[in-house]
């Protein structure tokens, strides 16, 4: 049967943006990340008979009648949406929701708390957490999520219908994962990838350790501002500053072009592919390694990206517990992919059960489905890693240059139109008013 599905998605897997597009108009959904488990969402659900439609995370409550009429399902892939920023989003995704005569599937939303699961923490978003629980339920048999943190508080809110099923980004090759330790002991020659939450400062010793160290380490950031940064430059307000934490030019990562980012979930992985090592206070930065075949360490900084580490039994240490002079070497020494790789099979049949539950198609069930996505993925010519603007190639600094002239052109040229628009509009209320008070005479 044909399944037209609606995503939540801020672009589709083969969808192509220039970093240059990717930051002005944020194709990224502010943090890479989650184009990963968008993108494994989407190679799940890809059977030939499906038609999958992304969102660009567009909500506009007018529209739920076309989406109603047009599609048979709404997908909604999240990360930790169940957060006290995120409320607002939340309430929006949920009077959408309410509109909605068709299934609405949630696939892996996570609640942000601190490492404890601090239930006060959350009591603020309490009734907007239910209201979307409580919309969503009328629509289907019941709400996937990450971890088993989640699942409690949800059941303190009072719904049972839950199925913990991890994230969608931890199944991009199925039932099969494969990281293995290339090396009997890391050495400091050795290609080691960083991955850094700026806003977790106790970062900032164990970066400088190991920039020292390690002198093939490189730094792959995940958000929007650092992606600016790399394309160009600091901002007015930040040049000239310094940080131990890798946010301005300024930094010796920077300076060195040890710095790579990717605004495509593909590149990002081929490239870590090629690494022996990947640590660091990013969840899917550590995913993205571990489904690249790329042996993956995190350290786990809050609720969200604790249970999906003990979910998929990720090799992790809760940040807090992690000394200033940890080296890399030992942390690779200490990582075992035994359960990981023990318990994978079990997990996915979780998450293919929750599909059939919602009935979804399943592409690895769908023949050679998902070798035909794969085939797209190597067809698609993506952009390259970005790195900092001072080693960048002189032709690449043109394009940029000629791609921000051309834009302002366009819109110095929508302004001019919406202006000579509004001027038309002032002139027929100006000269209409005498005109219909003389007609009315």
């Amino acid at each position: 049967m044909h399944q037209r599905i609606l995503m939540r998605a801020r672009k589709g897997p083969f969808d192509v943006r220039s970093p240059e597009e990717a930051y002005e108009g944020d194709w990224i959904g502010e943090n890479n990340g989650n184009l990963v488990f968008s993108h494994a969402a989407h190679k799940l659900l890809s059977t030939t008979t499906a038609e999958i439609t992304p969102t660009a995370f567009r909500i506009d409550l007018r529209e739920a009648d076309m989406i109603n009429e047009r599609y048979d399902v709404y997908v909604v892939p999240l990360a930790n949406a169940f957060r006290r920023s995120y409320a607002h989003r939340v309430e929006l995704m949920t009077r959408l929701i309410e509109k909605l005569k068709i299934p609405v599937v949630v696939l892996g939303v996570g609640v942000q708390t601190d490492l404890a699961g601090d239930r006060e923490y959350l009591r603020p978003i309490d009734d907007v957490v239910g209201r979307f629980m409580r919309a969503v339920l009328d629509r289907s048999p019941s709400v996937g999520v990450r971890g088993e943190i989640t699942e409690r508080y949800l059941r303190t809110l009072g719904f049972s219908a839950v199925d913990v099923i991890g994230c969608p980004s931890m199944f991009l090759h199925g039932d099969r994962i494969a990281v293995e330790k290339t090396k009997p002991a890391l050495t400091t020659d050795d290609r080691v990838a960083l991955t850094i939450s700026p806003y977790v400062k106790s970062m900032a010793k164990i970066v400088a350790s190991h920039h020292r160290r390690y002198p093939n380490l490189r730094y792959l950031p995940q958000d929007l501002k650092t992606l600016g940064t790399l394309l160009y430059g600091d901002a007015p307000e930040h040049r000239g500053k310094t940080s131990p934490i890798p946010i301005h030019t300024s930094h010796p990562l920077f300076v060195e072009d040890k710095v790579r980012m990717f605004c495509d979930p593909w590149t990002w992985m081929d490239y870590l592919a090629g690494f022996d090592f990947a640590f660091g206070t990013r969840i899917h930065g550590t995913i993205t390694a571990l489904v690249a075949g790329t042996p993956g360490y995190l350290f786990a900084h809050d609720s969200r990206t604790l249970e999906l580490a003990r979910y998929f039994d990720i090799p992790h240490r809760a940040m807090k517990d992690v000394p200033a002079d940890v080296d890399a070497a030992q942390l690779y020494a200490e990582a075992d992919y035994t359960a990981l790789h023990a318990g994978h099979r079990a997990r996915y049949a979780t998450m293919a059960a929750f599909l059939a539950k919602h009935r979804l198609g399943n592409a690895f069930d769908d023949g050679d489905a998902t070798a035909r996505f794969d085939e797209q993925v190597r067809a698609t010519a993506f952009p390259p890693a970005v790195r900092p603007a001072a080693a960048t190639s002189t032709d690449d600094l043109l394009t940029r240059v000629q791609w921000l002239r051309d834009r302002n052109a366009e819109l110095n040229g929508r302004m001019r139109e919406l202006e000579e628009q509004r001027l038309r509009a002032r002139v027929k209320r100006v000269v209409g008013a005498p005109v219909r008070r003389i007609l009315s005479r």
